[in-house]
This record gives structure tokens, sequence and C-alpha cells, in this order.
């Protein structure tokens, strides 16, 4: 397996670039295509796909950023594009605090993750992060409820809960943080 290439990007797609490693190009799927410019060296943590029909590298800028990708693919559902076109849309830190807070609200606004993978995500892998499972993966949609109640638009909602990763808090101050946004 490859574990990382190190060379001078030579190449940008909307979702790849191509590294030259010694005069050998590798097209490499990433993340955050505006972490690499042209003709710097750069250092890519790789991870190699080998499906039946297609074979592709998917490359992070950091250990850390490649660490949280293969908890994803590891999540029943999720595929390495799926992992891949979601962590395009946020930072691996936003997107382990949503995981930590129960955020479902968060999950369902990335790319190729919907309400049934965002509440498989969160059963998956709270508890490898923060090693214990702790609060209500529904939190989240029953403050949404709450709100919708009161009035405001959906679209507003999930807008505010989207912001709102708080570990451990319980749904009235979730509540109250949401409603502090929206006035």
């Amino acid at each position: 397996m490859i574990y990382f290439l190190k060379g001078k990007i030579v190449l940008k797609t909307t979702d790849s670039v191509v590294i030259d490693v010694n005069n050998v190009g590798y097209e490499v799927f990433v993340t955050h295509i505006n972490d690499y410019a042209y003709n710097e060296e750069t250092t890519i943590y790789t991870y190699q796909v080998v499906r039946e029909d297609e074979q592709y590298l998917a490359g992070f800028s950091s250990i850390e950023e490649k660490d949280v990708f293969l908890k994803l693919i590891t999540v029943k559902g999720i595929g390495p594009r799926t992992a891949i076109n979601a962590m395009s849309a946020t930072t691996s830190d936003e997107l382990l605090k949503a995981i930590s807070a129960n955020n479902t609200t968060f999950l369902k606004k990335l790319p190729g993750i919907g309400a049934k993978a965002a509440q498989q995500i969160i059963l998956d892998l709270k508890g490898q992060l923060t090693g214990t499972i702790k609060g209500d993966p529904n939190q989240y949609d029953e403050v949404r409820a709450a709100l919708k109640s009161l009035g405001f638009k959906n679209a507003k909602i999930d807008e505010v809960l989207a912001e709102i990763n708080v570990v451990d808090a319980t749904n009235d101050e979730i509540l109250r943080l949401a409603l502090k946004k929206l006035k």
C-alpha cells in the first residue's frame, strides 16, 4: 500500500490532483483541492481503494485527516467516495465535533449523507471518538421539531442547528442556543 506521496503538484481538477513523484504522475482524489498549490513540494497521505471495477488513490493533507477518513469508511453504507465528498465540505475537526455532539443536522448537510447515514455515523463512531456513548442521536431532530412548532422555517432551523456542535448538551441547552441565533 502507498502510505504517502511526496512531490510537486502538476495538475489540478475539481476533485483531484496529479503529483509528480520522480517523473511519475499519480492522480489522487483529495478532500480539499485548495490545500494544494501548483509546483510546490508537498506530501499527500494516501489510501488506495481497490474495487472490482475501479482503483484509485484518496489523498489527505494530514495523518489526522486520513485517520478520520479511515474511521468514516468503517460505517455501514459509507464508501470511500462518499467519505471523500463529505469531508470535502467540512474540516475534520468540525466533523468530529458534530459526531461528538450528536448533530445529525450538521452531518445531513454533507454531500452524500442522508438522515439514516448521519445516525449510523454517530452510532458507529461516537464511542470510538470519546470512549463512551452518551446522548441521544435523535437529539437534534427533537430540537428541530420544537423549533418548527414555534413557527420557524426548516431551512433556517437547519442552518442554525448545523452551527451548534456542543458535546453533552441537553435538548434545552441546544434549544436556547438555537433561539439566540434565530432572533
